[in-house]
């Protein structure tokens, strides 16, 4: 006698019991790997999964090896787009990619040689370990390069207003609102050195502001550095550049020399990453907001950090004018 335990029934001999399995709607068996599944659907993702089954998921199609199901996976997109008269677009591998990325049977990597169950986890993929942009259909050098280009115009909207009288710009973010009022082109004359002195004494716990790097006054208040104008002259050429006297950095010109000492190059990193772990220094308010923007150190998951970079932008209202 041979018996089933999940159907709970008996059989005359074993091949009875074979023959059973065989039909039934209980069993769904992997004679590959000697297994015996409940449903349809835990045997097919056993397929998916296991390393000794090379199945296309879409076709529900088995192949001896997995060059075999690569190369199905290829002639079924080369057929697809034959059929539509644009095989061109096919000529280069990125355009292969491009279609791949695009097609709604196989959501499949080229380069990883790799499948994905939806167009959403392809992108993800593509993010993480291509730095692709797949709505743009660009590559990137570095995931920095990448995160810089998500965080552009192209693909975030202008929607911090300008606070200042007869300005009507719109920014990506407060760091580029930021940027705009150091830069010296403000309309109502700010400069950079005059917001740093805002910020210096708004930030009375020094929060984002390094004590040990400002002025303490009489009274034991903190205030920015002085900020002092330094030029450069004729007598700045060493024989083969125009050298600056500070950093010992080389220019072709002496504008460019002179561009580079009214820059803040040599001025003091008054500015702070408030991540106690992190503690980057920064020289501009600017390149302290993009860097928490960015939040690579896990800075922005504070919500302490992000009320206070909120509260710095809404204060920009009170000094604007």
């Amino acid at each position: 006698m041979a018996y089933c335990d999940r159907c709970m029934r008996s059989f005359p001999h074993h091949r009875a019991l074979e023959q059973h399995k065989d039909a039934s709607s209980s069993h769904w068996a992997c004679y590959d790997c000697g297994l015996d599944f409940e449903s349809y659907d835990a045997r097919r993702e056993h397929h998916i999964q296991s390393p000794n089954h090379h199945y296309c998921r879409e076709c529900d199609k088995h192949f001896n090896s997995k060059v075999s199901r690569e190369q199905h996976m290829d002639y079924q997109h080369w057929l697809i787009d034959s059929a539509s008269c644009n095989v061109q677009a096919f000529k280069s591998e990125n355009g292969l990619q491009e279609y791949y990325r695009q097609s709604s049977d196989h959501y499949f990597c080229v380069p990883c040689r790799e499948l994905f169950d939806n167009y959403s986890e392809l992108e993800r993929h593509d993010h993480d370990v291509h730095n692709y942009c797949t709505e743009c259909g660009r590559g990137f050098q570095n995931q920095n390069n990448l995160q810089q280009h998500l965080n552009s115009k192209q693909h975030r909207p202008s929607t911090v207003a300008c606070p200042g009288r007869g300005c009507n710009r719109l920014f990506i973010s407060p760091a580029a609102l930021t940027l705009h009022f150091e830069s010296g082109t403000f309309p109502s004359g700010m400069t950079r050195s005059e917001l740093d002195r805002l910020v210096v004494r708004a930030d009375r716990n020094k929060y984002i502001t390094n004590p040990a790097r400002l002025i303490c006054g009489p009274l034991g208040g903190y205030e920015a550095p002085m900020s002092t104008s330094s030029w450069a002259t004729e007598r700045s050429w060493n024989g083969r550049a125009y050298e600056c006297f500070l950093c010992h950095s080389m220019f072709n010109t002496l504008d460019s020399l002179n561009r580079h000492l009214k820059s803040p190059a040599h001025d003091q990193k008054i500015y702070r990453c408030p991540k106690l772990d992190c503690r980057i220094e920064f020289v501009t308010l600017s390149a302290l907001c993009q860097h928490v923007e960015r939040g690579t150190c896990g800075v922005r998951r504070s919500s302490q950090v992000r009320n206070a970079m909120d509260s710095l932008t809404r204060g920009f209202n009170t000094i604007a004018f």
